[in-house]
């Protein structure tokens, strides 16, 4: 988020609408979906203009999952509505989660927001700016994202307890969407260029219990890899408890579904596990992880940690950072715990000093980056489908089906050397490779 915006010269009369994205993919989501909804209303819509416009209206899509997301939404708002102040812009109105956990707060605190709306809130949202909300845009998006790779939302809401968590104080309970309306979102994203689906949801393994009696997500995977133009199918946020094991079938038997897995453990210790809520044990994540390895041996793992959650001893991080040195995940996330109101974790003590959280996770992420050292150098030699993201400066960036956008790998290419063009896929022979970037040559 740039935080130096240059006025315009000469502002259009017609008011434009400025989307203003913080927090994570989910989000990103629905402010492509918000944007989508603009368009079909016929109104000029951008996504994080800094050439500010006199008649712009802004709307800030916020986070309010952990303290560090709640102030960079705070910071953005306060920003807008200064400018709003100084007659610079219209109208600011504030959607998404933080809005929707704090609007009584903010409505007292920040008083010359024209408006606050909650996560479900869109319909209202669009009358607010005279815009109605067209169904027949089911699945109809203005994409932030590059064209070829979209963010793929199949659910909304979590029904999971985990102690730390403010999802569900924020997005409600779980509500899957229709296999029938989801294919005809993935058609149109297709129809648009976008060759990469990347599966988001609180859940992705929840998937289809409340509107089809089960786990359902192995079948949306398969009907997904049936749409023309989908190359890659990737999933992101799977939980372990009750993880469905025949989506790892669906992987092994379609080509387009990447041989990933993003999912989310938080900790390995049983004193953690079972203070945070998880419904799984230390010995049950070790099975599964084995297991998924088995049946997908050259899948990649991603998962994220938490570090300092209360009570956490040394003995609990020991075991953390020992479990994660012998488990070797090709890609890995660690944060510091976020002590988060109306949680069942905040009756609990954050005994955990701020310092010390924070060495645990640089001696988490220190480890990590050794094994994807040691990971990396045996890809040396080896050729891989790389889709190329952007080019950046004299390198075309790309990824392997390893690799989601943002949080991991890259394969760096010399453009001088190496034509490519922005959404293609190429066969690449890695050369050289660091700890988390793998260098190397296109092959003709």
């Amino acid at each position: 988020m740039k935080t130096k915006y240059s006025k315009a010269v000469e502002p259009k009369l017609k008011p434009r609408v400025n989307v203003v994205t913080l927090g994570c993919s989910k989000n990103i989501h629905d402010s492509e979906v918000l944007m989508g909804q603009l368009k079909g209303n016929q109104m000029e819509v951008v996504h994080e203009a800094t050439n500010i416009q006199e008649n712009d209206i802004v709307i800030i899509n916020t986070c309010g999952f952990i303290d560090n997301a709640k102030q960079e939404s705070i910071d953005t708002i306060l920003q807008f509505s200064e400018l709003k102040e100084e007659g610079k812009i219209n109208k600011v109105i504030v959607t998404g989660c933080l809005s929707e956990r704090y609007k009584p707060e903010l409505e007292s605190e920040i008083t010359n927001v024209d408006a606050y709306f909650g996560t479900n809130d869109l319909p209202d949202l669009l009358k607010t700016i005279g815009a109605d909300y067209r169904h027949e845009l089911l699945g109809e998006r203005m994409l932030t994202t590059p064209s070829h790779y979209s963010y793929f939302k199949i659910a909304e809401g979590c029904n999971r307890p985990c102690s730390f968590c403010a999802i569900p104080l924020m997005r409600g309970k779980h509500v899957s969407k229709s296999i029938d309306d989801l294919v005809k979102e993935a058609k149109f994203l297709a129809s648009n260029g976008t060759k990469e689906l990347i599966l988001i949801a609180q859940d992705l393994t929840y998937y289809g219990l409340d509107i089809y009696g089960k786990r359902n997500l192995s079948d949306l995977m398969r009907h997904l890899s049936d749409v023309d133009g989908i190359d890659w199918i990737r999933l992101q946020y799977a939980y372990p408890s009750g993880f469905p094991m025949d989506i790892l079938d669906a992987m092994n038997e379609r080509s387009n579904i990447c041989n990933y897995l993003d999912m989310p453990l938080q900790h390995i210790s049983d004193n953690m596990l079972t203070s945070m809520r998880r419904g799984t044990s230390k010995q049950k994540q070790i099975d599964l992880v084995n297991k998924i390895r088995d049946k997908v041996p050259d899948i990649a793992l991603r998962t994220t940690l938490i570090c300092g959650y209360p009570g956490e001893t040394e003995q609990d991080f020991q075991e953390m950072l020992d479990w994660v040195e012998e488990t070797r995940f090709d890609r890995l996330g660690c944060f510091t715990y976020s002590h988060e109101e109306k949680t069942h974790a905040h009756s609990l003590e954050d005994n955990v000093p701020e310092e010390v959280k924070q060495e645990r996770v640089e001696a988490i992420m220190e480890v990590q980056q050794g094994i994807s050292f040691d990971i990396n150098q045996e890809k040396i030699g080896k050729t891989y489908k790389v889709l190329i993201d952007p080019l950046d400066g004299e390198y075309f960036v790309g990824r392997t089906e390893f690799d989601s956008p943002e949080v991991d790998n890259e394969v760096i290419l010399e453009a001088k050397t190496n034509y490519a063009r922005i959404g293609d896929f190429v066969q690449v022979q890695v050369d050289r490779a660091e700890d988390f970037d793998l260098y190397g040559t296109i092959l003709k």
